[in-house]
């Protein structure tokens, strides 16, 4: 794009049927507000200016973008989209073309952002879709020569009119000059007594001016949100196309319709994902990831020939290649995993670094501690890390052995090549290379009863 681009966002609806006191634009669709969607596909066409109109819950909408490069402009009155868009004209470079999105539309794509903006360089560009249910949309009338002519909302449609297929999207683009000088000519002239965004068709028209209408052959971009129904089949939408990128690139999906991205994912080659996965915020999977049934990763790189096993859940980690995780482990934030590493089943882990070659089998809590190479971690070891006020670290040196039932009570280093015995409570240094066994001593009370419920006595009559 030569010229250079100022984005218009509406985004100052209410959104009633939604139900909700969420605004409209920032419910969530695949983990992020509608809005962000809009947003971040704007910016990718690398624009001059995002001008972001905001009405209904206005402090909620600018403490979540409060960090955003935009351009904030309150619509005190919702008096239509018309009047949606004058309120951002001061803003308006006049030599830019100005895109025209709603925060409500969040599928449309960045490759049909930049034809409709290049149609739109020197005169009035509008998106259009054909929907089998055009039901709630304005229809776009042309004539007999195909030009584009009018859009009729569908409320002030005749019947004839309603029966067309071809709707207006409600994006736009054109110059800021001429659609400033269409913008001062509508008038609130129809049911909802609002201002018409779309009324500026009838201005270029009087104008003699051209109307060129851009189709997109995808109704997924032209779809609005309006109700929690509507939002569901948005999350549909916007699975399905991100499961068909997925098999586009080469990656394996047991059932495209059941992988949830709800975020960034990122793979690499001979990548095999099973069924029930939800993938959230930034995900990275290197070459010949393979990734159970009924996982959770967010916020994560996984190197290459690494495989996660069923029902774990994965926060913010860095796991290296060939390592191999669960099944039912859990990784909380800050975990670092080196080549070759293991977590086995039923372990959590959390703020921590596992050396290359270590493995935490079974039933283990590990929590801020440094863990060398080729260390073993035996069932059900703790490390208490947590004093009730504090959190303590744990370090334990390479080619350790760490026995079974063992608590590491923090801070406390376990030296290179030591041994802990199965059942110990450790609280000081272990040196390097020594067994260290810290039990009580075993007794048998010889003759002991248990304790046995008394048998309640019926009551007489």
């Amino acid at each position: 794009m030569t010229k250079k681009v100022s984005v218009v966002i509406l985004a100052a609806g209410h959104g009633t049927r939604m139900q909700s006191r969420l605004p409209k634009v920032l419910q969530p669709l695949a983990g992020r507000p509608l809005l962000s969607h809009v947003i971040d596909t704007a910016e990718s066409l690398q624009v001059s200016k995002i001008c972001l109109v905001f009405g209904h819950g206005a402090e909620q909408v600018r403490e979540i973008y409060a960090e955003r490069d935009l351009v904030w402009v309150l619509q005190e009155e919702q008096l239509g989209t018309g009047h949606a868009v004058l309120q951002a004209l001061p803003e308006l470079n006049p030599d830019h073309t100005v895109l025209i999105l709603y925060g409500d539309v969040p599928l449309v794509r960045k490759e049909t952002l930049a034809s409709l903006v290049a149609a739109g360089s020197e005169q009035l560009a509008v998106l259009t879709a054909e929907l089998d249910n055009p039901t709630g949309y304005g229809r776009i009338i042309r004539d007999i020569d195909d030009h584009l002519l009018a859009i009729v909302e569908e409320r002030d449609a005749t019947e004839e009119q309603k029966d067309l297929r071809e709707i207006n999207t409600g994006m736009m683009a054109c110059p800021a000059g001429l659609l400033a000088q269409w913008l001062q000519r509508i008038a609130p002239d129809n049911v909802q007594s609002e201002y018409y965004l779309t009324d500026i068709i009838r201005c270029a028209v009087e104008d003699s001016a051209t109307v060129i209408p851009v189709n997109t052959d995808s109704v997924a971009e032209a779809l609005g949100v309006n109700d929690k129904k509507q939002l569901a089949e948005m999350e549909r939408l916007l699975r399905n196309r991100a499961s068909n990128a997925l098999l586009e690139h080469g990656v394996t999906l047991v059932d495209p319709d059941r992988i949830d991205v709800r975020g960034y994912l990122r793979c690499g080659t001979d990548v095999y994902i099973d069924v029930n996965v939800i993938v959230e915020g930034k995900v990275e999977l290197g070459d010949n990831v393979s990734i159970g049934p009924n996982v959770v990763i967010r916020d994560t790189s996984i190197a290459s020939g690494t495989r996660i096993h069923a029902n774990c859940v994965i926060e913010e980690a860095a796991i290296g290649g060939h390592c191999e995780i669960g099944p039912f482990a859990r990784m909380r934030p800050g975990v670092e995993m080196s080549d070759q590493s293991k977590l086995g089943n039923f372990v959590e882990v959390k703020k921590s670094r596992i050396g290359s070659g270590s493995k935490v089998n079974h039933l283990s809590y590990i929590g801020d501690t440094t863990i060398g190479e080729k260390v073993n971690v035996g069932a059900g070891t703790i490390t208490c890390n947590y004093d009730g006020a504090n959190k303590h670290p744990t370090i334990i040196g390479d080619g350790a052995f760490i026995g079974s039932g063992v608590e590491l009570v923090a801070p406390v280093e376990i030296g290179p090549g030591a041994t802990i015995g199965a059942g110990s409570t450790v609280t000081k240094t272990a040196p390097s290379g020594e067994l260290v066994i810290e039990r009580s001593r075993q007794q048998i009370i010889r003759g002991w009863k248990r304790p046995t419920k008394a048998i309640p006595q019926k009551s007489k009559k």
